[in-house]
């Protein structure tokens, strides 16, 4: 006999909040649910000065901290209206879900933490090219304020594409009381499951 996984998925207003690894399709078949987007190439639109914040911080499979100092976060420039980072998946793939940590500075997150105000009003886009404009929106933030904005978001975004888009943007003149001066992306992980193949022999 097989073993038995199924995907049980509760979805919470466009995110996930629970869902298995697993799902058996014939019973010599199993697609596991991989981060797709690990250690692939990164970009950012205007990294800070100091090489320590690239891109790729985001794609390398840590999250044990959350401060600027912990070589484990991409952090964009300052007085920017614009933040955009994103990573090549390598070809098409298929996406099941997106999950973000952001910046905490390691510091209890809620209205106090200053890094809420700065996630704010993201925008998540799934895109065959570099252009976020090809692509399809899989998310944008208009309801989350720092009392509610979660430092880590699981995002429901079952879309085929190459390129994985984070944005935020400043250039409205009537901007939300929470929301930051300015736009950043300091992405301290940024998880793109999607499927992949396995078989084994059935008994």
């Amino acid at each position: 006999m097989g073993r038995n996984f199924v995907i049980q998925i509760k979805p919470c207003g466009g995110m996930i909040c629970n869902a298995s690894l697993f799902h058996k399709i014939p019973p010599w078949f199993d697609y596991v649910l991989e981060n797709i987007a690990l250690h692939k190439n990164a970009w950012q639109l205007r990294p800070y000065r100091l090489y320590m914040w690239s891109a790729s911080n985001a794609v390398d499979g840590l999250k044990t901290n959350f401060s600027a100092f912990g070589g484990q976060c991409t952090i964009s420039a300052n007085k920017q209206y614009e933040a955009v980072w994103r990573v090549d998946l390598g070809a098409v793939l298929g996406i099941h879900h997106i999950t973000i940590y952001y910046r905490t500075g390691n510091y209890p997150w809620g209205p106090d933490n200053g890094f809420t105000t700065r996630f704010l009003g993201f925008s998540v886009y799934i895109s065959n090219t570099t252009d976020k404009e090809n692509g399809v929106l899989c998310f944008k933030d208009d309801k989350f304020t720092r009392y509610t904005i979660p430092a880590v978001i699981t995002l429901n975004c079952t879309h085929h594409g190459r390129y994985v888009i984070y944005y935020n943007n400043r250039t409205s003149t009537n901007l939300p009381p929470d929301y930051s001066a300015y736009a950043f992306n300091e992405l301290c992980e940024f998880e793109v499951y999607g499927k992949t193949w396995s078989s084994f022999e059935a008994f």
